[in-house]
């Protein structure tokens, strides 16, 4: 009862987008984590005829496009875990991100050629070389026949804030190495719509090919983003109550009023969150209803007073006609949260392939 309906049509629309808002700099499509959810391998063959190349998080999943035919470039964006990794991503022709001594050893020692992109740490403190360092860095890798191409990288901590000064700040670091004229890469969703100073030669486009919107109190409908996954269930229940009667765990819903009460089968089993908060919108019908009581593993139940819903009548917990920031918000998370966290219980459907 309990679908994704994944609109590829919608995804290349909003790839599309994110290549006329960086018209200088090549866009790689974000596809780690299963394409945020919406699965690796059929995003990356939707893609493959308009994408200028993917970024991954690390090297499996990049052998995965690589054994599905997938020839365009990809970069890992958290480089090779260990020296036989390294040597994969060498024979595999993927581009690797370097972000500490370690790695820059496994390069020496391998056989083969890799384009690098050397990360930065220009101020979030996850991963990547101290600016200072990064010269040294540089001329290692200028000494090191595997190395065909060198690019710097680095990634900001609060694009999602539009006019936070740290992302100045950022920015400036990145900046104090422009003497060394090399290629660089810092934009993601966030920065891309919002920081055009900062789209350098690589843009990399998350969450925005997915239609969310990566800016705080705002919707990707808002960026001209159309929904790409929608998440629908199914009424498998209909009944009335009284008022100071209770819904659910815990008793959390008491009726205030005689009150029509609507069970969807879908719960924290297939992904939903647990921690959806009391109103949470619910698309049926065209309308939305808010969610009460607790959700648990297989159900969730929704307040349809005076409404015309009926048993097997569709419910979209988020997508077309719901924007899946706005359900985020009401359960104190992210979209990107609600797309990735979907279980194997979810059954996919592709359209527009």
């Amino acid at each position: 009862a309990t679908q994704a309906i994944i609109d590829l049509h919608a995804l290349r629309e909003n790839y599309q987008l994110a290549k006329q808002g960086a018209p200088g700099s090549r866009a790689y499509a974000v596809i780690k984590a299963n394409a945020y959810g919406h699965g690796m391998l059929t995003v990356a063959n939707a893609l493959s005829s308009l994408a200028d190349g993917f970024a991954v998080a690390c090297v499996d999943e990049a052998l995965k496009l690589r054994q599905a035919g997938i020839l365009l470039p990809i970069l890992v964006l958290e480089g090779a875990m260990d020296r036989h990794e390294c040597q994969v991503a060498l024979d595999m022709d993927l581009e690797l991100s370097l972000h500490h001594e370690q790695q820059l050893q496994w390069l020496q020692q391998a056989q083969g050629s890799v384009k690098v992109w050397v990360k930065v740490d220009t101020g979030m403190h996850r991963l990547g070389f101290a600016v200072q360092d990064v010269p040294a860095v540089i001329s290692d890798l200028r000494a090191c026949a595997n190395v065909s191409q060198i690019q710097l990288m680095s990634h900001f901590a609060c694009a999602d804030e539009v006019g936070n000064a740290f992302n100045q700040y950022q920015l400036d670091q990145m900046q104090t190495l422009s003497p060394m004229k090399l290629p660089w890469s810092m934009s993601n969703s966030a920065a891309l719509l919002t920081q055009p100073q900062s789209h350098g030669e690589l843009v990399r486009p998350g969450i925005m090919l997915y239609g969310a919107s990566p800016i705080v109190g705002t919707t990707g409908q808002d960026f001209n983003l159309q929904a790409v996954m929608t998440l629908q269930s199914e009424v498998i229940a209909l009944h009335s109550i009284k008022a100071g009667e209770s819904v659910g765990y815990g008793q959390t819903f008491t009726a205030t009023q005689d009150t029509q009460i609507a069970v969807l089968a879908i719960g924290y089993g297939d992904g939903y969150p647990r921690s959806a908060k009391a109103g949470t919108p619910v698309l049926i019908r065209g309308r939305q209803w808010p969610l009460v009581g607790r959700v648990s593993m297989d159900m969730m139940t929704v307040d349809v007073t005076n409404s015309d819903v009926q048993l097997g009548d569709k419910a979209t917990l988020w997508g077309t006609g719901l924007s899946a920031d706005e359900v985020a918000h009401h359960c104190d998370t992210l979209s990107y949260e609600l797309f990735c966290r979907l279980t194997s219980r979810v059954k996919f459907q592709y359209l527009g392939s």
